[in-house]
């Protein structure tokens, strides 16, 4: 089967699902009106309530929503085969994703634009608005640990986009100051934000080409920490928008070129899939260890699926710039499918072009002397039946040994994603780079930088939005000690404080390099959030607005789904993965607590919350409790 394939029935599954799924959902679920004013125009301030065009909030809502979620997890997956992978994508998206972004997006817009962790309080009681900020926040730091942990090492393999990434940074700072403080608004911003992207693309090509940066992980880890720490306390005019907007050009163009680099490969009858379709049910990949597909598939296939950070965006500042309710459809459903696409994009381009960016990556690496890596091949080669040359890591036929991992889909499935990560995950960009080259004769080596930079790019946004929303979280769940200690809660609460407290913690779990272990405490504590936020809204739904039985049935259905799989999945990664990573002592032992510490936490949240939907949604009279915030 060629990868162009994948693309053409993914797109034609969204579309079909928009124009019927999601029509359904608008008009006989919510009751959008074009009629009722939104947050933006009833509240407008100018600053926060601003109403705006549909197609540029789009535009804004995915930039904010994609980080490295639907890039990473799906990579991961392939582990497993890439048809279960993909199955599960369209699958999570189609019936779940798109209900939990559109519904909670359209709850916001019906509560003045409020948070869903308040929209919980209002409808759950006190108790649940203190549980789910509570939860937001612990699921953050591990948002900040995995996104960390993916840009640091992809920095520290391909330079030349960590430069151009930080180029782009500085410059952002410019655009912004031209957009809002000068007399050339937008337009003389957005060409310079062209121009800067020019620059920074060039320079960073160049850096690569002749090696002249070379930092470490842990370099680019603390280059981040700080960048991380500014971007999450500046206002949002100095630095995130401009930011944000620079990156928009960088990730339309990366998915339009992606997908339709797959769509001529396929008229030209390549782009073959050559990783297995199907490997095993329980191959090794949580950790590192062997992994049933379910339930632990919402741990590894996060944001590309479905995702409850999501809801964080979608209820914190897309819901006061929606212009008109009936805007919600394309900005909330679009954009999960547009994300969907995404991750059907790199099954795509990993599958097809996969082998040879693992061959390129694993030969480099071993021509440089590393063990790790020599080791990983000597394994496979043993169990694929491949003598090494002459038992010399250098004469290691690498080649010939993946050739046959992947023709192998049992040692493929116990293989494929351990060494993946002992190669850092360049594979991921590096088969971009290979996509492109076949379909267009781009060079491999600019195709992969630029791979790089998109994909970093996606995830320096989620890695500073997820921040500045922790920092939030925070400060909500210390509100109580404002009356009780007003001189320790100005300090605690203090902007500066809050964002460091959040990213010290974040970077230090990244800097144990523990990912196979922190990424799916990432990815469950977030598919968990999305669970309860559809619980939260389902409430709202089934008591508060005149709908369907099927309507109803449509929200209920997957909230329950959801919080059985990913609540059984993060009982199984406790008992099983957890000790393993325990049992081996070092920064595996030290990882290993910090993340069941985390996750246990967001269980015990998790069943507080869960007793108190069962509780209202059995309540013969609906609550309507209004939770005093700020």
């Amino acid at each position: 089967m060629e990868a162009g394939l994948l693309i053409l029935i993914g797109l034609a599954l969204y579309i079909i699902f928009y124009y019927t799924h999601g029509r359904y959902l608008q008009y006989r679920v919510v009751g959008a009106s074009s009629e009722r004013k939104t947050p933006a125009h009833r509240l407008y301030d100018g600053i926060d309530y601003v109403p705006a065009n549909r197609y540029v909030l789009y535009g804004h809502h995915f930039a904010s929503i994609a980080g490295a979620g639907p890039i990473v997890g799906p990579a991961i997956a392939l582990a497993w085969g890439w048809l279960p992978a993909v199955l599960w994508i369209w699958f999570g998206n189609v019936f779940i994703g798109v209900v939990h972004d559109y519904l909670a997006l359209m709850a916001s817009v019906r509560h003045d634009g409020r948070s869903i962790g308040w929209i919980a309080g209002k409808y759950l009681g006190r108790k649940a608005f203190y549980a789910f900020n509570s939860y937001i926040w612990f699921a953050l730091l591990l948002v900040i640990a995995a996104f960390g942990f993916v840009i640091a090492a992809l920095f520290s393999k391909v330079q030349g986009a960590g430069v151009a990434a930080f180029i782009l940074i500085f410059l952002a700072l410019a655009v912004g100051y031209t957009m809002y403080k000068t007399g050339l608004g937008y337009k003389g911003g957005t060409l310079l934000a062209i121009v800067s992207i020019l620059v920074a693309l060039t320079i960073g090509f160049y850096v690569q080409l002749h090696g002249l940066v070379n930092l470490t992980f842990n370099q680019w880890l603390l280059i981040l920490a700080v960048y991380t720490i500014l971007a999450a306390s500046l206002p949002v005019w100095v630095l995130l928008q401009p930011r944000d907007y620079m990156n928009a050009f960088i990730l339309w163009t990366s998915l339009a070129l992606g997908g339709l680099a797959l769509i001529v490969l396929l008229a030209k009858a390549g782009g073959e899939l050559l990783f297995p379709a199907t490997t095993m049910f329980a191959a090794n990949v949580v950790g590192g260890q062997p992994s049933p597909f379910w339930p632990a598939v919402p741990l590894v296939i996060a944001c590309g699926a479905l995702s409850g950070f999501h809801s964080l965006v979608g209820s914190g500042t897309t819901s006061k710039q929606l212009s008109s309710e009936l805007d919600g459809l394309l900005v909330g459903y679009g954009g999960m499918e547009t994300e969907g696409f995404l991750s059907t994009m790199i099954v795509g381009t990993m599958a097809a072009y996969g082998l040879p960016a693992l061959i390129d990556s694993a030969s480099k690496a071993v021509a440089a002397g590393n063990v790790k890596v020599a080791s990983l091949l000597e394994k496979i080669a043993a169990e694929v039946g491949v003598a090494s040359m002459a038992g010399a890591s250098s004469s290691l036929p690498v080649e010939t040994i993946i050739n046959a991992m992947a023709a192998n889909p049992e040692v493929f499935g116990k293989y494929y994603a351990v060494l993946a990560n002992a190669l850092k995950w360049s594979v991921i960009p590096e088969s971009y780079g290979y996509t492109l080259n076949s379909a267009f004769g781009v060079d491999v080596t600019l195709g992969t930088i630029f791979a790089t930079i998109w994909l970093t790019a996606f995830a320096l946004t989620s890695l500073d939005t997820a921040a500045r929303l922790a920092r939030f979280a925070w400060q909500e769940l210390l509100e109580p000690l404002r009356e009780k200690s007003k001189n320790v809660y100005n300090v605690l609460a203090n902007k500066w404080v809050a964002s460091i407290i959040a990213v010290a913690i974040g970077m230090a779990l990244a800097a144990t390099k523990q990912f196979l272990i922190i990424w799916p405490a990432f990815a469950g504590m977030n598919q968990l959030l999305s669970s309860l936020t559809l619980m939260t809204v389902s409430v709202w739904i089934a008591k508060h607005v005149q709908t369907t039985k099927l309507g109803k049935a449509l929200v209920i259905a997957p909230a329950i789904f959801m919080w059985v799989t990913v609540t059984i999945a993060l009982i199984w990664y406790e008992a099983t993965i957890v000790p393993v990573f325990l049992a081996k002592g070092g920064t595996h032992a030290v990882t290993g607590v910090a993340v069941a510490v985390i996750t246990a936490v967001g269980l015990a949240l998790n069943l507080l919350l869960f007793t108190l939907w069962v509780r209202e949604m059995r309540a013969k009279q609906p609550a309507t409790l209004q939770v005093a915030t700020t």
